[in-house]
């Protein structure tokens, strides 16, 4: 066998496993519970409607707060998509967060992700330091109609952030492309 051909066959044996290891398949279903009442949100009773999963960092963060309040406001008449905020906090930690956050975003609900246990199912890169603490980076996995994912953006900082404004646009975007 020669040297090129011998390299295509190892490769051949090689690789196939290592991209298994490194490629993630996100969650077909999911339930989460929300922190402050008895809300629960359940990925495949949302079918048919955009979801928009954002990850918020753990403890206090007051651009989640803002980020939480400008999608609350912004998105309270728009029923493509449910927003589903989450925070890998304790109950108590995330009620008294919430609490700061204002009249019409109060009434928004934050779902908790234990241990961030969604978060590493959706395969979000972890090692941000953040208040002492090693915490996933900011995220946002949008899922379309099926539950599948069709956009993320995963910030580089507390503050890197993917704004509601730009979400609309890029919900527009994916609405205009399947009707095509």
């Amino acid at each position: 066998m020669t040297t090129p051909n011998l390299l295509k066959v190892l490769l051949a044996l090689i690789l196939p496993p290592l991209c298994a290891q490194t490629s993630h398949a996100n969650p077909d279903d999911f339930t989460v519970r929300g922190a402050t009442g008895t809300n629960v949100f359940k990925l495949s009773a949302a079918k048919g409607k955009f979801v928009a999963l954002h990850f918020l960092l753990k403890t206090e963060c007051p651009y989640c707060l803002r980020h939480t309040r400008d999608y609350a406001q912004k998105a309270a008449g728009d029923a493509r998509a449910i927003h589903v905020f989450l925070k890998p906090d304790s109950a108590e930690e995330i009620k008294q967060w919430a609490s700061r956050l204002g009249d019409e975003a109060a009434k928004t609900v934050i779902y908790r992700d234990p241990d961030a246990t969604l978060a590493k199912a959706y395969d979000l890169p972890d090692g941000y330091k953040f208040h002492g603490q090693m915490v996933h980076f900011p995220a946002l996995v949008l899922l379309d109609r099926n539950g599948k994912e069709v956009f993320r953006y995963v910030g580089k900082s507390n503050a890197d952030r993917f704004t509601s404004d730009k979400f609309s646009a890029k919900l527009k975007e994916l609405e205009d492309a399947s009707r095509h």
